[in-house]
């Protein structure tokens, strides 16, 4: 799919290059795409050269959590609630401490951790697998919460926009919680309706209650402000949890006996490999996006998006971000590709930049996420797994919109 979807956007490029030369008098329109092509090109050397720092940070940081333990305690409080949401799993099997474990990683934005701890998961809950090359409920469940998985800290979100020179890089902290977690919330109650899952179970509730207060907790504080100082409070809240994580993991690690600043460093030097090995993943997306819209192509499908919804009464200001929206489902890469550009074209604090983050902050994506961890397992009927996933990255992102209405309009 990404590969016909790179391959379209230089063929219709080019196309729309050819009308433009021939019928519309603008030969120069060659020269523009391909000036545009080389800018996009360096520019991808440099967002990914100027993420090394922050990389190093952050990944020093998260080899400190996985030391500590971090993860294992976090996966231990939310065993009880997969307990109840797989029944067919039973009690002690491996694959629920798999699953809580690849759950909880995510949940700390340890992306690295996460991959191998959710293929485990799979391949665990692919031994109560009756049929192997039918997905059963608890995998398709499994695969919906981490299509949808709640980040508490997006710090990746954050870098890109610390990188593009944002005046407050975490003020779309909370939106972004938000999003995610009604995303999450979506595709729960979907998937749970047609596995006919009990749902109200006490143990269940609790955990949404807990969650509910957690998040009625921060938009208490967050709302209580003036409609100009949303975003202000919201980039509070995260600037002093980001902070508070990092002394979190690293008192976590001091009380564990490991060596912080050793551990810290071992994970550090990862960030320019992880830096460099962006580069040619953005090269090629940033490239064909720049291609796409300084062949004017890009902007007649917005324009013609924005008059779609004028003409039904709404405020096209997030047309924009659409493509991140489009893209975000489909692929990562893509979709990062998506709001860098929007970023570059429109400013990293402009509505459309803004909504941007919150759409890529918000959700995995679908059909990389199916197409891995299903097809590692052999996994060639998926049932309504691909269904839940998409509806919980619709909702998703129609909150994000909204939500960035309320928080940045």
């Amino acid at each position: 799919m990404l590969n016909r979807i790179w391959l379209g956007f230089f063929l219709i490029a080019f196309l729309t290059c050819l009308v433009q030369a021939t019928l519309g008098g603008q030969p120069e329109i060659f020269a523009a795409v391909v000036e545009a092509s080389f800018k996009a090109a360096r520019l991808s050397v440099e967002v990914a050269i100027g993420l090394v720092g922050l990389l190093c940070l952050w990944l020093g940081l998260f080899q400190v959590a996985e030391r500590a333990g971090l993860i294992g305690k976090l996966a231990w409080l939310l065993t009880p609630l997969f307990r109840r949401l797989m029944p067919a799993v039973p009690a002690g099997h491996p694959a629920i401490g798999a699953v809580t474990m690849n759950l909880a990683a995510n949940m700390l934005g340890l992306d690295n951790a996460a991959t191998p701890l959710g293929l485990k998961a799979m391949r665990e809950l692919q031994t109560l697998n009756p049929e192997p090359d039918t997905a059963t409920d608890a995998q398709i469940l499994f695969l919906v919460l981490n299509t949808a998985s709640v980040t508490l800290i997006p710090v990746t979100v954050f870098l890109y926009r610390a990188q593009f020179g944002a005046a407050n890089p975490a003020s779309v902290f909370l939106p972004i919680l938000i999003t995610g977690m009604a995303g999450t919330l979506a595709g729960l109650l979907l998937t749970a309706w047609i596995q006919k899952l009990r749902l109200w179970d006490r143990v269940v509730l609790a955990y949404l209650a807990g969650l509910s207060l957690f998040m009625g907790l921060l938009m208490a504080f967050v709302v209580s402000a003036p409609p100009e100082l949303l975003g202000v409070r919201s980039a509070m809240v995260g600037n002093l949890l980001l902070l508070g994580t990092i002394v979190l993991f690293l008192v976590a690690g001091w009380r564990r006996g490991i060596d912080v600043y050793e551990t810290f460093v071992t994970g550090a030097k990862q960030g320019f490999e992880v830096a460099i090995s962006l580069i040619p993943y953005l090269v090629a997306m940033l490239v064909a996006i720049a291609v796409f819209r300084a062949s004017g192509a890009l902007d007649s499908l917005l324009q013609s998006l924005a008059a779609v919804f004028s003409w039904l009464g709404m405020n096209t200001d997030f047309v924009p971000a659409l493509p991140t929206a489009f893209m975000k489902s489909l692929s990562g890469s893509g979709a990062r590709a998506m709001m860098l550009e929007t970023f570059q074209h429109y400013g990293v604090d402009s509505f459309p930049g803004l909504v941007a983050a919150i759409v890529q902050g918000s959700s995995e994506t679908t059909f990389y996420v199916l197409a891995v961890y299903f097809g590692s397992v052999g996994i060639r009927r998926e049932r309504h797994a691909l269904a839940c996933g998409l509806f919980a990255d619709f909702v998703a992102v129609v909150v994000a919109i909204l939500v960035a209405y309320w928080f940045f309009h």
